[in-house]
């Protein structure tokens, strides 16, 4: 199986990255795991109390259980991943079953700093935007998709995701193998991403 860690600061452009991969490619081949799916859970917590927790913290991902799942999927064996709402800052009790397959694509801010996890990926890529581009991209999505208010997304921008940033998800660049700047459209890294997932979907075949 051949395991491809993708990071980059929020709103870097990595679930476009992915998506571009998987057009181009066998998808029933590949699966994708995502970091927002892995947030602890927090069950003692009111909302209120959830809600202002620091999400950009490496200390805010459950690796233990997400490395589990990579080196069981590795190892032949299916997972229960579970499922993460943005919206209760909670899991939601669901589950997805997820077969293994002969790639595994692993996303998220916060995944090539994890000294454990980095040791599962045979190739490791870092999506870089300007961080002009990024706070406009978070503010499209958290206004419009997860019903945040412009107020709190520049707070929140200011006082956590910033700074975090800064400390973990920017250092983390320098365990990548492939930096994909995603300022424009960059079919380059795309194709030479897709053809090295294809080639090892053709040494399985």
């Amino acid at each position: 199986m051949l395991v491809i860690g993708i990071a980059g600061g929020t709103g870097s452009g990595k679930t476009t990255v992915v998506n571009k991969i998987l057009q181009k490619l066998n998808v029933e081949g590949v699966n994708v795991l995502s970091q927002d799916n892995y947030y602890h859970d927090n069950p003692n917590l009111t909302l209120s109390e959830r809600e202002v927790l620091n999400y950009d913290h490496p200390k805010s991902i459950d690796f233990d259980l997400m490395l589990r799942h990579v080196k069981a999927l590795k190892n032949h064996q299916s997972i229960e991943q579970p499922i993460y709402s943005f919206v209760t800052h909670s899991r939601t009790g669901d589950y997805v079953t997820v077969e293994p397959r002969n790639v595994l694509i692993v996303e998220g801010i916060l995944v090539l700093t994890n000294q454990e996890l980095l040791k599962e990926f045979d190739l490791k890529v870092f999506v870089h935007a300007d961080s002009d581009e990024r706070l406009i991209r978070r503010i499209r999505r958290d206004t419009q998709e997860r019903g945040r208010d412009l107020q709190e997304v520049l707070h929140r921008y200011q006082t956590t995701l910033k700074p975090m940033h800064q400390e973990f998800i920017e250092p983390s660049k320098n365990e990548a193998d492939l930096i994909v700047p995603n300022m424009r459209q960059n079919s380059v890294a795309i194709d030479f991403l897709t053809t090295v997932i294809n080639n090892s979907l053709k040494k399985v075949h």
